[in-house]
């Protein structure tokens, strides 16, 4: 190769035949990732990638001096109490990890927290430093962290190649010591009981599906670990964790529309656990331990009759309304009782939410959900009454914006006793305020407000929220920040991002290295589209299965309304997304190659067929729930191959195109975006493809290299927008 001819992949003929239908793929061999043609195309691609971005490597370098001299890189987390410490983390300049450290609480009814500066504080100690678990390794990442309640031990899991498996150590804090115990091949979220006795981890199938759940004796070989749950349906991930009571241990059950929880107590955690509800398809609830008047509760939300679901609290002791035989098997009948039956409603009035999570303490109960497209928060108080008597719980108090647009959220509250909550609350154009709202009297004190240093005056951004209206007539929210001092009448040049999948809602936030895009006159969207939560449940059910095109259209309605009402103009205007939201990418430009001047795809999804007609890939066969199973539904395949980008991509004008992926990522193979990349190339489209050859799903680990890689797509970005040359005071 050379830095004038951009790589041709060979063509190796492969047939895949559904429902009547041959696919011929000529990029299949790229699946290969042990091949040495492969890892040779895939590095002929990085460097062409580097030779058609060397002059923009100035403007990557003034980005990401933007970024770093923003971001407070000499900084620390806000404290929060567990047991008898203040436990928070600390980043230091030219580090790319952070170091986990604590502090003694003053006595036990200290809850404000202390004020951290450079110096360390009375009796503080470093407890992890991942800087140090970290040397001499190209990618780390924490996928465990948890603590016994007297704060003596401490479960991490570590993972060094990207691909989400961790191995577990456990270190014993009052000698600063690591125990001899190990378990390697572990999935993320294992966890140590609160008294140190056992660590509970989940493993995975051959197609990496979490599926067993272990119980491992502290200072004992993981050879004599117990399995005491295993999943066989494979629609099925599996997960465990403790109340934050920390009286209870859930094993939990979850498909995409499915959900089962089992309980054990923790002073017997080597019995075998209990079916909370019977499991049925469908149906969808989480646990979480209350103490109601006195008595063990367990608060239920659920969406048994209630698309966007309802809250309930039942008996510990027969939370199903009928009496639980210790399961280890999972337990499927035909119906399960109404659970009114077994327990009575926490909120009397539930019209326009959205519930989402509901979290127990000792004296009330936090309800996090959605109202009007927004993540809103609210406190239901405990009332002091008799068991039997009248409803224990007062009225929902929802917690008020500071203004019209913006999430407000839950953001680490650990103890089972606190008084007060901690809240975090972002827009687009409002950096992270943290700040500790007390339940008792309602006022609330800042703890921290995310700093933003450097020239920046805040001063000169705005947002705004404006809808569009989709091919049947929904009305799409867009999500906009810019700066007021750089947006005239003139279109400007706009950032447009999507996702729209697992009714995950892309909330408005504030982006500190987002500020080198709007410097530069450029404006920042998030279209709000079908496939999301943000309205509701009916959102999701909207933008899935056989209504996932509307996920695209809506992408599409919103781009055009922009450009309608003057906002942008499609020589001004970029797409981007990733992973699900690569998907979209790639959607979009196929069914609107006009619409765009470029496209920037992260991780994307972009051979969905392919991957969804294989179950035993990762993910997949739960993934059915999501897209539907084209392996055995004619309709299905039909359908996702009327909409898959690889097997779409058209001899038409495309848009510039640039695509990032990881080749150690599990969730979206790297083969599905090297394949598109080579068909796209074939039709004379203008693509770059980036690969990390050791990083996962999210990308290069350590946050300078994170940074980098912001940087790279950002100058990419500005390029293609024609504002490559703007020059910006940081």
């Amino acid at each position: 190769m050379n830095d004038t001819t951009a790589p041709v992949a060979k063509k190796v003929p492969h047939e895949r035949t559904h429902h009547g239908h041959t696919f011929v793929d000529d990029y299949e061999w790229m699946r290969d990732k042990e091949s040495p043609d492969v890892i040779a195309h895939l590095e002929a691609e990085n460097e062409w990638t580097h030779a058609q971005t060397t002059a923009l490597e100035p403007l990557r370098e003034s980005i990401f001096t933007e970024i770093k001299t923003r971001i407070k890189e000499t900084d620390m987390s806000v404290p929060t109490r567990r047991g008898n410490y203040w436990y928070f983390s600390r980043t230091k300049a030219g580090l790319d990890y952070g170091i986990s450290v604590r502090a003694p609480i003053a006595d036990a009814d200290d809850w404000t927290p202390p004020e951290v500066g450079d110096e360390p504080l009375p009796g503080e100690e470093v407890i992890f430093d991942s800087n140090i678990a970290a040397e001499g390794q190209e990618f780390f990442s924490l996928g465990s962290f948890s603590l016994t309640d007297d704060g003596r031990y401490l479960l991490v899991g570590v993972d060094n190649s990207g691909d989400e498996r961790y191995t577990l150590r456990l270190r014993d804090l009052s000698t600063g010591e690591d125990l001899p115990d190990t378990v390697d091949g572990t999935f993320a979220g294992a966890s140590i009981d609160p008294t140190g006795r056992f660590v509970f981890y989940t493993t995975v199938d051959d197609a990496w599906r979490p599926e067993k759940v272990w119980r491992h004796s502290v200072g004992t070989d993981s050879s004599d670990d117990v399995c005491i749950f295993h999943e066989p349906d494979e629609r099925f991930f599996v997960g465990s964790g403790f109340s934050r009571s920390g009286k209870y241990m859930f094993v939990v059950t979850g498909s995409k529309t499915t959900t089962g929880f089992w309980s054990l107590e923790s002073e017997d955690l080597e019995a075998a656990p209990q079916v909370v509800w019977p499991r049925i398809d469908g149906v969808e609830y989480s646990v979480e331990h209350a103490v109601i008047a006195g008595e063990d509760r367990f608060l239920i939300t659920h969406n048994q009759e209630r698309d966007d679901f309802d809250i309930i609290d039942v008996p510990v002791a027969d939370p199903a309304g009928t009496a639980s035989e210790p399961v280890d098997a999972v337990d499927e009948p035909e119906t399960i009782a109404d659970p009114r039956s077994a327990g009575r409603s926490l909120l009397d009035d539930v019209e326009g939410l959205r519930i989402e999570d509901v979290d127990a303490f000792a004296d009330f109960i936090v309800i996090s959900y959605r109202r009007g497209g927004f993540a809103r928060v609210g406190i239901v108080e405990l009332e002091t009454r008799d068991q039997g008597a009248a409803s224990p719980y007062g009225p929902l108090q929802e917690l008020p914006f500071s203004r019209e647009t913006g999430t407000l959220g839950f953001a680490g509250n650990p103890e089972f006793t606190q008084t007060s909550i901690r809240l975090l609350f972002t827009s687009m154009s409002t950096p992270a305020v943290i700040y500790q709202h007390s339940v008792a009297d309602g006022t609330d004190t800042v703890l921290k407000r995310q700093p933003v240093l450097g020239s920046v005056d805040l001063g000169n951004y705005d947002e705004s929220l404006v809808w569009a209206s989709a091919e049947d007539g929904t009305q799409i929210p867009i999500s906009l920040v810019y700066r007021t001092d750089l947006v005239d009448t003139e279109p400007a040049p706009m950032v447009l991002y999507g996702y729209g999948s697992y009714e995950m809602s892309m909330d408005p936030f504030f982006s500190v290295s987002r500020l080198s895009l709007l410097d530069r006159g450029v404006v920042f969207a998030i279209a709000h589209v079908r496939g999301g939560g943000e309205m509701g449940r009916h959102w999701y059910d909207q933008g899935k299965t056989s209504a996932k095109k509307n996920t695209f259209t809506d992408f599409i309605a919103a781009g055009r309304h922009l450009v309608t009402e003057g906002w942008t103009s499609p020589e001004k205007l970029v797409a981007t997304g990733g992973s699900a939201g690569g998907l979209l990418m790639g959607a979009v430009t196929n069914m609107a190659p006009d619409l765009f001047a470029g496209v920037s795809a992260h991780v994307p999804f972009v051979d969905a067929l392919t991957s969804i007609l294989m179950p035993e890939l990762p993910l997949t066969v739960i993934e059915w729930e999501e897209w539907g199973d084209p392996l055995h539904d004619e309709h299905v395949y039909e359908y996702m191959r009327s909409y898959s980008p690889y097997e779409n991509v058209a001899e038409v004008d495309h848009p510039k195109i640039l695509a990032v992926t990881s080749l150690n990522d599990t969730r979206v193979l790297y083969v599905e975006p090297a394949k598109w990349v080579a068909r796209l190339r074939e039709v004379g489209a203008d693509v770059l493809l980036k690969t990390e050859m050791v990083a996962g799903h999210g990308g290069a680990s350590g946050r300078y290299d994170s940074w980098k890689e912001t940087a790279f797509d950002f100058a990419w970005i500005l390029d293609v927008l024609g504002r490559a040359d703007v020059e910006i005071d940081a």
